[in-house]
């Protein structure tokens, strides 16, 4: 058991890799009475070709990471969310672009909890009845996106910033795609990407760490698994340009929903560098578009936007884009008024009273953040994955100059890089 310390935050977690390659991290926090378990692999949506060790290269039905976490929580004596329910635990489990993870909350019968938590994600259960029976409900739950016009305009974006990557693929797939899915391609799956190598089990709240290491070594003492060589993944190159500069979305929607993104050409990026990119961008984007910046208060005043306009980043080594929108009466003004704006803070450079009123909310963001266990959970293992560290976050942003941010403004609103997506009723 090491522990890890990191004074300028007040926090010393522990960590253990078992001989089977899991990866075991334990935040005690003293005086919370709530429990936060993950127990992730990394894997997600994006994750549709690869090889394992000298294997051969296989490609799978998209949406088949998200189907395989619907499949975890059937056992063939249930459903585990009534097992994590008796014992006082509310349980779910998302899947992303890179990650599937499983989690429970608690604070009662942690430990047994946490034994099931572990047991039901290292015990598949998958029958042609069952998977056919999840073809169904998933369908269900396609169609039910295909109304959301939130959900619309989001992924319109995505879809129009990529052409090949697979990023821009919804992450339950398409009802063609997971009509393809059966049991020995999910067990197959579920081979490569849920072995303890490619795991980590991230647990934050009231608990004893020498405790939990000891329960999770016991446990996973008594399962055999294979040694498992090194998971290659592949993508098809993706081109510098947008695929779609402006794409419309037609739905019964009471005003039109208008996002716009704009597609860094840079990828290769990873570590710290990933990080210092990820922390520069939201500076950048906060000082822009947050909710006290000039442009914003603009807007608003013009009624062209609400309290729904927000940005946001998705970055990884293969990808990254920024995202910024919400509803609005007039989509094009908006982006009229957006790209001159833009445009003209490029030239002249952020005023260092902006940069500095956004680097103030970061970090009282991120600080009130380490408060919820919930928030530490979700977000830690999404930078482990990416071999970077949640606790370097502070640093960063402490760190980060005006001139990083004008840099890094001037390279990312690229206008040739830019696409456009909007749902609005038809005929609008």
């Amino acid at each position: 058991m090491q522990p890890l310390s990191y004074p300028n935050v007040e926090e010393t977690l522990y960590r253990e890799v078992l001989d089977n390659g899991l990866e075991v991290i334990v935040l005690p926090k003293e005086g919370f009475s709530k429990t936060y378990a993950t127990f992730s692999t990394k894997y997600g949506s994006v994750d549709n070709h690869f090889s394992v060790g000298e294997g051969a290269a296989i490609q799978v039905p998209d949406g088949i990471a998200h189907f395989l976490e619907h499949k975890m929580f059937e056992e063939p004596t249930g459903d585990i969310f009534a097992v994590f329910a008796s014992q006082g635990a509310s349980a779910n489990a998302y899947t992303s672009f890179d990650r599937t993870v499983y989690l429970f909350s608690a604070t009662e019968q942690i430990y047994e909890n946490l034994e099931t938590l572990i047991n039901f994600v290292q015990n598949p259960y998958f029958t042609d009845e069952n998977v056919n029976k999840e073809k169904g409900i998933i369908e269900q739950e396609i169609d039910m996106y295909r109304d959301n016009a939130d959900w619309r305009v989001y992924f319109g974006l995505i879809d129009a910033l990529y052409h090949k990557h697979p990023v821009h693929i919804d992450i339950a797939g398409t009802a063609e795609s997971i009509g393809k899915i059966d049991k020995e391609t999910l067990y197959s799956c579920y081979e490569t990407f849920y072995h303890p190598s490619n795991m980590l089990l991230f647990v934050v709240g009231g608990v004893e760490a020498e405790r939990v290491f000891e329960l999770v070594r016991d446990n996973q003492s008594a399962k055999a698994f294979k040694p498992q060589g090194e998971i290659k993944r592949y993508f098809d190159e993706e081109p510098g340009s947008v695929k779609i500069p402006y794409k419309v979305t037609e739905l019964p929607v009471s005003l039109p929903k208008c996002m716009l993104g704009f597609k860094d050409k840079q990828t290769g990026l990873k570590g710290e560098a990933l990080l210092r990119l990820e922390v520069t961008t939201k500076l950048m984007l906060e000082a822009l578009f947050g909710p006290s910046s000039k442009l914003y208060q603009e807007l608003y005043e013009q009624n062209l936007i609400s309290d729904s306009f927000g940005h946001e980043f998705n970055s990884s080594t293969d990808y990254s884009f920024s995202v910024i929108g919400g509803d609005t009466p007039d989509p094009d003004e908006l982006l009229r008024q957006i790209r001159q704006y833009v445009e003209q803070i490029a030239e002249a450079g952020l005023p260092a009273e902006a940069f500095e009123r956004a680097q103030r909310k970061k970090i009282g963001g991120y600080l009130r953040m380490l408060n919820s266990p919930e928030a530490i959970a979700g977000e830690f293992t999404k930078y482990r994955f990416r071999d970077s560290d949640m606790f370097d976050i502070l640093g960063l942003y402490e760190s980060c100059t005006l001139a990083e941010v004008n840099e890094r403004l001037r390279e990312h609103f690229d206008f040739n890089q830019l696409a456009v997506s909007i749902v609005r009723q038809p005929g609008q």
